[in-house]
């Protein structure tokens, strides 16, 4: 009997990266329900219930932010709903405020379609979200990310913290992997909006 295929609403405003994503996840072997403004998008995940939604920020009528808000207010219904956001903005300050609502993934364009694959892959893998749900880091991987928020180098972590570099860069990988993330800066900022870090 042939799988049931995840179900992924895509919503993203422009359509030629639309048609282009959602052609590359159906050859994936996904499901994809397409939506192109923030509002359409909300009216479309609460309509069919996606095993995953994929978010641009920056549209009309609703940005992708303010939709990811709405959601939250939807608790719990969709709090185990992985909600992702693929963007062309990677300032600094719409990627912590796209934490700080509780993005479980914030990926910038040019689309990488296999890292892309992989992530959603992963994120579908996973449980992903749990309402009140907070990870716990060990004391050294909060003074490590701490240091790091404040803009020091795993070197100069090392020597404030009496460690050597490589010490330091194995504390951050294990919090950036407790915390769920790619990358430092992304276990920074996810450390920083869920208030596990006072930097």
């Amino acid at each position: 009997m042939k799988a049931i295929a995840n179900k992924i609403l895509l919503v993203e405003d422009d359509r030629e990266t639309a048609g282009l994503v959602a052609e590359d996840l159906s050859d994936r072997g996904y499901q994809v329900t397409l939506a192109h403004d923030g509002r359409s998008g909300l009216e479309a995940l609460t309509r069919e219930t996606p095993d995953l939604a994929l978010v641009d920020i920056n549209m009309p009528v609703m940005s992708g932010l303010e939709m990811l808000e709405r959601v939250k207010a939807l608790a719990p219904r969709f709090d185990r709903t992985p909600f992702v956001f693929l963007t062309a903005l990677c300032d600094r300050e719409t990627e912590l405020a796209a934490w700080r609502l509780g993005a479980d993934d914030y990926v910038t364009k040019p689309v990488d379609f296999d890292v892309l694959g992989a992530l959603i892959a992963a994120r579908l893998r996973r449980v992903p979200r749990f309402e009140g749900q907070r990870t716990e880091l060990a004391q050294r991987e909060v003074e490590t990310l701490t240091w790091a928020a404040r803009g020091k180098t795993s070197a100069e972590i090392g020597e404030i913290l009496g460690l050597s570099k490589r010490t330091v860069d194995f504390h951050i990988e294990r919090a950036r992997g407790k915390l769920g993330v790619a990358t430092r800066v992304q276990a920074v900022m996810k450390a920083t909006s869920g208030q596990l870090i006072d930097p």
